[in-house]
């Protein structure tokens, strides 16, 4: 754990907690050092600095410093570039947050992640009353493959898992928990096996975000609902969850 002073990291806040009156507790997404809690003291006073920046969904800056596990946040500078998003997409960008709280251990980078997020939050930033919906989904699921491929949850795309054979480009097939990429059964949510193989390379691309999305936005409204359902059970399994909080959300005010 690294005991020296920490300047102009590139970072995001993913949630905070009142610590005391006046200070907050922040788990903040880094650049270089992964996930990360800070203190903010003061931040909550009228007069802090830190108290129109220290947002989520907004890139920044931090310094900080300490060798606990939580450290203390020394500075913090907007870096400009985009909006908050707002609406669905701001709830989107809620639950990309709590996927990342969930599934990153702290201390662990994971800089293609970080510059995918990056990536995202700016597209969820440029969605103004739904016109980008379909590139906003396309980009949830890239992120997801992505997220899970970083911290080794996701199997290789273009073999079975169990057998370790080939997969066929027009044989169906399901990726599930325990058992990953498997042949699937009839009434299974699948995918044919062009399109799992087609994942795989793009994810093994130097700009892995950005080419998973092209592939993910081209695949007909059928594929996309099925790898959508697929990657909900698998998040839902490894976060340890029937439903995460924020989908819930999502699910409460659509009803409403």
């Amino acid at each position: 754990m690294a005991t020296h002073r920490v300047s102009h990291e590139p970072a995001y806040v993913l949630h905070r907690y009142d610590w005391s009156e006046s200070s907050l507790i922040l788990e903040v997404f880094t650049r270089h050092h992964g996930r990360i809690a800070l203190v903010a003291k003061g931040a909550k006073r009228p007069s802090s600095n830190f108290r129109p920046v220290l947002l989520p969904l907004q890139p920044l800056q931090v310094s900080y410093g300490g060798d606990a596990e939580i450290r203390t946040l020394k500075g913090a500078e907007w870096m400009g570039g985009h909006v908050m998003p707002t609406g669905e997409a701001l709830l989107s960008g809620y639950y990309l947050n709590e996927l990342l709280l969930r599934l990153l251990a702290r201390d662990d980078a994971h800089e293609a992640l970080f510059d995918g997020y990056a990536i995202l939050v700016q597209v969820l930033a440029g969605d103004h009353g739904g016109a980008q919906a379909a590139t906003q989904a396309a980009a949830l699921r890239a992120f997801e493959l992505l997220l899970l491929r970083e911290v080794g949850l996701l199997p290789v795309l273009d073999i079975e898992t169990l057998t370790l054979a080939p997969i066929h480009a027009q044989t169906r097939y399901s990726l599930v928990p325990e058992a990953g990429l498997r042949i699937a059964a009839e009434d299974e949510a699948a995918l044919e096996g062009a399109d799992w193989q087609a994942l795989q390379r793009t994810l093994e691309e130097r700009a892995p975000l950005a080419a998973t999305l092209r592939h993910v936005a081209t695949m007909n409204a059928g594929a996309s609902s099925a790898l959508r359902n697929q990657l909900r059970v698998l998040l839902n399994y490894h976060c340890g969850v029937s439903t995460l909080r924020t989908r819930q959300m999502m699910r409460d005010l659509q009803a409403l």
